[in-house]
């Protein structure tokens, strides 16, 4: 038994329900939460950028860190923080990070940042030998 076709009118009414839920999300009214950021490149001894270097975050009141991330390809890191009033202490924790060359790095000194609001802060994170 074939079973008969929908009346126009009617697929017409579902194609226009289907599709409108699918516009309805793209319309943008909720707003992006704000945040503070804290931006970085970790750098070795020689001025050159380092990949997969552990840095720390803590709130200077805090005694442990509250977030961990890894440098990139780039050297590069960054976190979102939340906004308002507060000072940070950023470190590269290079315990278990060895050069190709074998040889080990002793971490750099720390670095503190206050953030205000949001607003981005831009650091260097520099190690020893």
């Amino acid at each position: 038994m074939v079973a008969a076709a929908l009346p126009v009118w009617l697929t017409t009414c579902l194609l226009m329900v289907a599709v409108e839920p699918m516009s309805a999300r793209g319309s943008g009214t909720a707003k992006p939460k704000p945040y503070a950021l804290i931006f970085g490149t970790v750098w070795d001894p020689e001025g050159r950028p380092l990949y997969g270097v552990k840095v720390k975050i803590r709130r200077t009141e805090d005694k442990k860190a509250r977030w961990e991330l890894y440098s990139n390809h780039t050297g590069e890191f960054a976190q979102r923080l939340p906004v308002g009033k507060a000072d940070y202490v950023v470190w590269a924790d290079v315990k278990d990070y060895k050069l190709e060359s074998g040889e080990k790095l002793k971490p750099g000194s720390e670095v503190t940042v206050h953030i205000d609001r949001d607003e981005r802060s831009d650091i260097g994170l520099h190690l020893d030998w």
